[in-house]
């Protein structure tokens, strides 16, 4: 098979073009850097060009989170946002955090609740609506944006700085080999280049190896979270209204919990988030997600209504104590490529910003000062001072308290943060990666789910379906294994094949060749780009590598 670095040899050299920063994603994080230095160049009266690349066929087509967003910091990037019609449109009326047990729904009295999970003053949103609103921000002052552009590629200098990216090649068949229609990706060089790929990137990954910014940082801890966009009966709607749930159906080891936040116009965001800590092989997030939906106490809420969307996406949930070291020679890492989002608050849009800015900031003083390719130590200080520092410190060990256990956790959490303030005199730490927690399938129990009835509770299928996932279905297969082997003569063999249930798209299933063997089929054309598969598999055998451009998911109002 032809690889594809050496289509450069064969069919090269590729377009180049030419910036001072080069984005890579059009998430809240790298759409806020883009703006930011845009900001700051009109301020100085001097140009500054910026790129942003994003792999999603639209921006906001990849977008998927919860979401309630603190709007601090995009009162700070666009502080006339309301006028310019910024997408934050209801704002919390009502918190109500649930405990349930598998027939009953307990509330936590409001004098309980940490500051942390007070949600007054923040708006219930779309997130992947205000990214794209973002963009329009972004491209009236003059950034160029390229939807359907994958960066699949770091390009670096020969002092092995960052050069910039390459995107990915258009029109390879499944075999590797060109098609008729085959098109070489274009290098793009910079100055300085951000990333902003959202949580698990794929090139940030490589960055963080090959520079060795997870150094004495604890192991990055991740949760997944799995989302429905319903059309509720009115009669069963309250604007405003965000319920957060812990408990059944997961047990009391397993962290994780529920969102069900009530937007304008009958729309409610409900979903699930289980951390990728979990250790039983047989639990699927996918499925204890819908078995929530049947709680007497919740079911009511879908009596009468319709699902409209579906969607799941990892989540960075490590907190300060994972964050690795966010810039290198010519770049920086930004938003949840870098793992900033503060789990205690379940919040990371404003965090996501505020960081884009940051980066964006040290990146323009650096050019105005005809530096290039070297370390922007300027973001790394500006965060240490920033609020955004103070407010993950003060969360620091909400979730590893939380992963401990429901009950140790539930009281320690609220002691760390209602006695202490966050501010105990200590710091609890990661001490085990995500994939290292499962346990063989033969020391655990077999949890059997019931099967979906179509009305309240889904099949994968139909849940892709609607997610709007497309696939060309003859490109190269994005996830990939190091060792075609070991899916089944040891994730099978000892874990079960916990790849069938830990993704929440369907794209891995056990089937049996005509001689009675297993076999993995990899269901590529189903994937949903949540990235669960390369945190969670137990022996690091499947790497997400980027799809050709503008595959995936295509979330509307998600």
């Amino acid at each position: 098979m032809t690889q594809p670095n050496n289509f450069v040899e064969q069919y090269g050299p590729r377009d180049t073009m030419a910036y001072d920063v080069v984005v890579v994603g059009g998430g809240p994080a790298g759409l806020s850097a883009a703006i930011k230095l845009k900001q700051m160049a009109a301020e100085k009266g001097c140009e500054v060009s910026v790129c942003v690349l994003e792999k999603g066929g639209e921006l906001g087509a990849h977008i998927l989170s919860g979401a309630i967003m603190d709007p601090r910091a995009l009162t700070e990037l666009i502080p006339n946002w309301k006028e310019l019609g910024a997408p934050l449109n209801t704002a919390v009326t009502e918190d109500r955090i649930l405990f349930l047990t598998e027939s009953k729904a307990i509330r936590t009295p409001g004098f309980l609740l940490p500051a942390c999970f007070e949600n007054h003053g923040n708006y219930i949103i779309s997130l992947a609506n205000l990214v794209r609103w973002l963009g329009q921000q972004a491209e009236a002052l003059g950034v160029e944006i390229f939807p359907g552009f994958p960066a699949a590629e770091i390009l670096y200098n020969d002092d092995d700085s960052v050069k910039g990216v390459a995107t990915g090649n258009m029109g390879v068949g499944r075999d590797g080999q060109p098609g008729p229609a085959f098109q070489l990706g274009m290098e793009l060089h910079a100055k300085y280049t951000l990333f902003a790929e959202g949580s698990r990137g794929h090139l940030g990954k490589q960055l963080m190896v090959k520079y060795d910014l997870n150094k004495g940082r604890d192991p990055q801890s991740y949760g997944i979270g799995i989302k429905e966009l319903w059309e509720f009966d009115p009669s069963q709607h309250q604007s405003g209204l965000a319920i957060h749930t812990t408990g059944w159906p997961l047990d009391s080891k397993t962290y994780g919990g529920s969102f069900m936040y009530h937007l304008e116009n009958n729309q409610v965001m409900v979903g699930y988030v289980i951390g990728l800590n979990y250790a039983n092989p047989y639990l699927s997030p996918y499925e204890e997600f819908q078995r929530y939906k049947t709680h007497p106490e919740i079911r009511t809420f879908f009596e009468g209504g319709k699902r409209l969307s579906y969607g799941a996406r990892a989540i960075t949930a490590g907190g300060l104590q994972s964050l690795p070291k966010l810039v290198f020679p010519g770049g920086a890492l930004i938003g949840c490529d870098a793992g900033f989002l503060n789990m205690s608050r379940i919040k990371g849009s404003h965090a996501a910003i505020k960081t884009g800015m940051l980066a964006a900031s040290a990146a323009f003083e650096a050019i105005a000062t005809q530096r290039q390719h070297d370390e922007l130590d300027a973001f790394p200080a500006a965060f240490e001072a920033s609020w955004l520092h103070e407010e993950l410190h003060i969360g620091r060990n909400v979730k590893p308290w939380l992963s401990r256990g429901l009950y140790l956790g539930s009281v320690m959490t609220g002691i760390d943060q209602i006695v202490f303030r966050g501010k105990a005199p200590w710091t609890l730490h990661h001490t085990h990666a995500d994939h290292e927690c499962l346990k063989p399938a033969a020391v655990c129990q077999e949890i059997v789910y019931p099967k979906p009835d179509g009305k309240l509770t889904f099949d994968r299928m139909s849940s892709v379906f609607i997610s709007n996932t497309n696939h060309a279905e003859d490109q190269p297969i994005h996830l990939t294994l190091k060792n075609p082997s070991v899916p089944v003569d040891v994730n099978l063999a000892t874990y079960a094949g916990p790849e069938a249930r830990y993704c929440p798209a369907g794209v891995y299933e056990f089937v049996k060749t005509e001689s009675g063997a297993e076999r993995l089929q990899i269901n590529a054309q189903n994937c949903v780009h949540c990235k669960t598969c390369d945190i969670k598999d137990p022996t690091q055998n499947i790497v997400w590598v980027t799809p050709e451009g503008g595959g995936g998911p295509n979330y509307p109002n998600m």
